[in-house]
C-alpha cells in the first residue's frame, strides 16, 4: 500500500484532498499519479523533505514458509547498487522497515552475542568444520579487554567465510549436522535454535541459510509487539502475520532461504556486525484504544486501534499523509466535514495531511495506521 513503482496503490474513488479520505483499490489512477497532481495531500513538511511522493510503504504480511536470510542498504550503498545493477536495486532509497505481530510472529534478527556464538561454536562441530579451526579459534581467543571493532572484524571473517563456502562443502555440511542432531534428539531434548534450523533444512534443504541462522536473534513476538530493523542488519521472517511499515523502496540483498537472485558478497561486505538482542517496541498508548510505535526513523509510524463493538476512537489531524488498513470486523469512519462512510475487513484508505478521523466499531474492530514519524514533526 503505497506509491512504489514496484506495487503501487489505486484509487476506487475520487474525494476533496483537503476534507476526505480516499479508498484504496484496482481502478485505474494511480496513487503515486493522484499524489504527483495533487502534492499538497502530502503536508508541506513532507513534500520539503521527500518531494511530491508518499515516504512509507505499508504491508500485511502472512508468512506461512520462512523469507529470505536478507538485508537492506544504507542511502549510499542503495545509489551504488541501483546505477550498476538496476535491474536488481529497483531504487536508490535505503529501507528502514518495522514489523507489527498481529499474531504470534517468529524471525531472525541481529547476530547473537560474542559469549552465545562461543556456545554456538562449542555445540555445532560442523560450523567449525566448514570455516577451519582458525577462524574458530580467533572467537574463542576474544575477550572482555578487545573492543568491539575486533569483535566485529572477527564476526565479519567468520560469517563471510561460512556464507562463501561451495555449495557442495554446504551440502555435507548440513547433511552431517541433520543426521547428527537426529541421533541426540533420541537421547536428549533439542534446543529451539536447533529445532528451529531442522525446520529452515526442511524448507530449504541444503541451503546455506540454514547453517547461518545459528549467528543470528531467534526472536519471538507477541502480537502487540513491533521489531525495527535499520539498515545493513541483517533479518528474516519466519513464520506468523504482521503489519509491515517501511521506507518507499525495495531494496534487497538476499544470501540465503530463497531460491531468489543471492548477492553473498555484498551482503557480507554491508553489514554492521553489530551483536545483541534487538529492541522490542511495546508502543505508547494514546488512548484506551490506540497505540502507538514510534521508530527511530523520520519516514514511518504505524498505529494500532482496537475498538470493541460501540466504541469509538480519534485521531487528530496531522501535517502528513496517513494509510488505514481494516484488518478486522465493520464500523463507519468519519472525517471532520463529511458523513460516515462503512468501512469493513480489507478495506485501505488514504487520509490527505491535516485531515481529522474518527471511527466507531459496528462490531469488535481491528485498523491500523501508518503515517509519517511524529518525531519528524517536532524535530523540525
Amino acid at each position: 500500500m503505497g506509491t512504489h513503482e514496484s506495487g503501487p496503490s489505486f484509487l476506487i474513488q475520487n474525494g476533496d484532498e483537503n476534507n476526505g479520505f480516499l479508498s484504496i483499490g484496482s481502478e485505474s489512477l494511480s496513487l503515486k499519479d493522484w499524489v504527483l497532481e495533487n502534492p499538497k495531500v502530502l503536508g508541506e513538511k513532507v513534500v520539503q523533505k521527500w518531494g511530491s511522493d508518499l515516504p512509507f510503504l505499508f504491508k500485511v504480511l502472512s508468512v506461512a514458509k520462512v523469507l529470505s536470510i536478507q538485508a537492506h542498504p544504507d542511502k549510499e550503498l542503495a545509489k551504488v547498487l541501483h546505477k550498476f545493477m538496476p535491474n536488481l536495486y529497483k531504487d536508490a532509497n535505503h529501507k528502514p522497515e518495522m514489523a507489527l505481530a498481529v499474531t504470534h510472529f517468529e524471525a531472525l534478527c541481529g547476530f547473537i552475542s560474542l559469549e552465545e556464538l562461543k556456545v554456538v561454536l562449542d555445540n555445532v562441530p560442523e560450523i567449525e568444520e566448514l570455516v577451519g579451526s582458525e577462524d574458530a579459534n580467533k572467537v574463542f581467543d576474544i575477550t572482555d579487554r578487545d573492543d568491539e571493532n575486533k569483535v566485529m572484524s572477527v564476526l565479519r571473517s567468520i560469517f563471510t567465510h561460512l556464507m562463501s563456502a561451495s555449495k557442495e562443502m554446504i551440502t555435507t555440511i548440513i547433511a552431517k549436522m541433520k543426521n547428527r542432531l537426529h541421533v541426540e534428539s533420541q537421547v536428549r531434548l533439542l534446543t529451539e535454535k536447533e529445532q528451529l534450523v531442522l525446520q529452515l533444512e526442511r524448507q530449504y534443504p541444503a541451503d546455506v541459510g540454514v547453517i547461518s541462522a545459528f549467528f543470528l536473534n531467534h526472536v519471538n513476538l507477541k502480537p502487540g509487539e513491533a521489531l525495527y530493523i535499520g539498515a545493513n542488519e541483517p533479518h528474516a521472517y519466519i513464520f506468523g502475520e504482521c503489519v509491515e511499515c517501511m521506507a518507499t523502496s525495495d531494496n534487497v540483498v538476499r544470501a540465503g532461504l530463497t531460491p531468489k537472485h543471492m548477492d553473498v558478497k555484498t551482503l557480507c561486505s554491508m553489514l554492521t556486525y553489530k551483536q545483541g538482542y534487538p529492541k522490542i517496541l511495546q508502543g505508547v498508548a494514546l488512548s484506551p484504544y490506540v497505540t502507538r510505535y514510534l521508530p527511530p526513523f523520520d519516514e514511518f509510524e504505524v498505529d494500532r486501534c482496537q475498538l470493541p463493538q460501540g466504541e469509538s476512537a480519534e485521531f487528530p489531524a496531522v501535517p502528513g499523509p496517513s494509510i488505514f488498513v481494516v484488518t478486522f470486523g465493520e464500523g463507519i469512519i468519519y472525517t471532520s466535514d463529511l458523513k460516515g462512510d462503512v468501512i469493513t475487513e480489507g478495506d485501505v484508505l488514504f487520509a490527505p495531511a491535516n485531515t481529522q478521523i474518527s471511527i466507531t466499531s459496528a462490531s469488535q474492530l481491528q485498523i491500523y495506521r501508518a503515517g509519517v514519524n511524529s518525531m519528524f514533526f517536532q524535530a523540525s
